[in-house]
């Protein structure tokens, strides 16, 4: 333990100095985030309401509430965002309740298809949404073959398209979501019900489903902040009345350089999300995103919420008579079938529909590859390697090949440093604060990453770091070494502290113990949190897209760029070989993090 190893070793550190040594592992990751996140952003925001000569002023604020356009655009964005929620959690509820009521073997087996499309690129995604959904698309070519249209239908730029790619994106991450939050209700309570005469509808509904509550709510407000910032597949699966907020950010900072508004979007944009917090606060209780009940939550519910319960209740036992009922009568039309067969067949069809939706996609991308033609149709004409020998003898393409591999593996080097730093401090160490310190840490992860990308990019025009790998690094290390200390700390979670007291009580020093002992046993964990930053990294495009200024290309950018002037099968090589590269990587990582103890 802590304290029988500084009684071995007085001459470390006295006991005054006790709590740096509690909180000098997170100096690094404070510094790095204070400087190159925290100050950034607050930068950006002062700019708001800021001249260019220096002073205050409100002309940014009273020019987007006097201009109904931009009333506009935060009403589509928060309309998208609504719907994507919505589609995610009826998609991702399922799921996620098959694989936590599954056993241990068969959800690790289960959960790699959720994990595959979770880290895929959302450029390769949306590549592939526009393969199938396109006027010539695969979709509509079955449509038409099948007799059901006679001509192509509108599937993309439009709302349809924006909605089917951002649930697409979006149903993994409210499986990830839920799910930790299902695997801990516990099974005793519906066999209980089975026993005092419910049926499994009754169970389901009445006692499964509340208690799954926190993670469905946490699931909504994670999807629905995300879905604030979203811009990639708006922008190139929506029309002109899907323009988001984040777009106008984009086109304010770079065609028209107004840092300004810009500013103040962003400030409209982190309001936004702030309200959306604080009104999930008042009705759910903010502390369901940890995984408490919703009356843990508030320590005293509000009117709205006491009217909710009750609705909510009222509802939840209306549904679970309906589906009594209907397996009554499943059961009187089919004698002799077991008690919940109808359930479980409409589960499992539920399951393979939703995997299907988020698997099928990105394979439609490989043989568009192979194509002889010079379109990207489905199916391909013909089969030709040209358009890899396209891409191998691409000066750009290579070259931004090479800056992705380097950039991610330096970033996930730093990230793999401080957040390691930080997870052991925050697993092991007493801190104070130890809440908000944790908030801080995972901030990359909820604030808009176009808010981070622009302020980067305010902040390296100043320090001379636009277009340099070192300007990209560190912007894809603010937002790697949050999956690096959530994946660290998970580890550490599960670590047998004994072998350190052992290697202690024989006379080890701590740095000798962590070198020799820790290390070692927890590597397999900490090659996973590498391996999950370089995906992040290797994946990104916001930070690019800005920080870049046309002198470095990594492939993310390259892609935004091709696929903004011509779809051409170049591009659905490129993104074959990322989703190859994702998908060993993400394997990689899993299987060295179950290896790990």
């Amino acid at each position: 333990m802590t304290g029988e190893a500084t009684t071995l070793h007085p001459a470390a550190l006295s006991r005054p100095l006790s709590p740096l040594l509690a909180l000098w592992p997170l100096l690094p990751i404070a510094l790095f985030l204070g400087a190159f996140f925290v100050y950034p952003v607050l930068q950006l925001l002062t700019l708001s309401v800021r001249t260019p000569a220096g002073e205050m002023t409100a002309q940014n604020y009273l020019r987007i509430v006097s201009d109904p356009i931009y009333a506009n655009v935060l009403a589509i964005t928060f309309k998208i965002a609504f719907w994507t929620t919505l589609v995610s959690i009826l998609g991702a509820y399922p799921v996620a309740y098959l694989l936590a009521t599954a056993s241990a073997k068969r959800r690790n087996s289960l959960m790699i298809w959720v994990l595959v499309p979770f880290w895929t690129s959302f450029l390769v995604r949306t590549f592939a949404w526009m393969i199938l959904l396109g006027r010539n698309g695969a979709i509509n070519r079955m449509l038409i073959s099948l007799g059901i249209t006679d001509a192509p239908v509108a599937l993309i730029y439009n709302l349809t398209g924006t909605l089917i790619g951002m649930s697409h994106a979006m149903i993994p991450l409210a499986i990830m979501t839920m799910l930790p939050v299902m695997q801990t209700i516990d099974p005793n309570l519906a066999r209980a019900a089975d026993t005092l005469g419910a049926r499994r509808g009754q169970t389901f509904w009445r006692i499964y489903f509340p208690q799954s509550m926190p993670g469905v709510s946490a699931a909504c407000i994670m999807v629905f902040i995300t879905s604030l910032g979203f811009f990639i597949t708006p922008a190139l699966l929506g029309g002109a009345r899907e323009t988001m907020i984040t777009q106008v950010i984009i086109t304010q900072v770079q065609e028209l350089l107004n840092w300004g508004f810009a500013g103040a979007l962003a400030v409209f944009l982190l309001a936004a999300a702030l309200l959306v917090f604080a009104l999930y606060d008042r009705v759910v209780g903010m502390a369901t995103l940890a995984g408490a009940s919703a009356s843990v939550g508030r320590a005293r519910p509000s009117m709205l919420g006491r009217v909710g319960a009750r609705l909510g209740g009222a509802i939840l036992g209306a549904l679970g008579n309906l589906c009594a009922a209907v397996a009554e009568r499943w059961e009187r039309a089919m004698p002799g079938s077991a008690q919940g067969v109808l359930g479980k067949a409409a589960l499992r069809l539920a399951f393979g529909f939703v995997i299907g939706f988020l698997i099928l996609p990105a394979l439609f991308v490989i043989p568009a590859s192979f194509t002889a033609g010079a379109a990207v149709e489905f199916p391909p004409r013909g089969f030709s390697l040209r358009w890899y020998q396209t891409y191998l003898s691409s000066p750009d393409w290579i070259s931004a090949t090479y800056n992705s591999f380097a950039i991610a593996t330096m970033s996930g080097l730093v990230a793999l440093l401080i957040g390691t730093m930080a997870a052991f401090a925050l697993t092991r160490r007493r801190i104070p604060g130890k809440t908000a310190v944790l908030a801080l840490v995972l901030s990359p992860l909820i604030v808009p990453r176009v808010v981070i990308a622009v302020a980067l990019f305010y902040l390296y025009s100043r320090l001379e770091l636009v277009g340099t790998i070192t300007g990209l690094v560190i912007g894809h290390a603010v937002l790697a070494v949050p999956y690096v200390v959530i994946t660290v700390m998970a580890v550490l979670s599960t670590y047998d502290q004994r072998y350190d007291q052992a290697a202690s009580t024989l006379g080890a020093s701590p740095l000798r113990t962590l070198w020799r002992i820790t290390l070692p046993q927890i590597r397999p964990g900490l090659i996973a949190a590498f391996l999950f930053a370089f995906i992040t990294s290797f994946d990104e495009l916001t930070i690019a897209l800005f920080v870049t200024g046309g002198a470095v290309s990594t492939l993310p950018r390259q892609m935004w760029s091709d696929m903004l002037l011509q779809i051409n099968p170049t591009l659905a090589a490129v993104a074959t070989i990322l989703l190859v590269v994702m998908t060993l990587l993400l394997f990689a990582g899993e299987y060295l993090r179950r290896r790990s103890p």
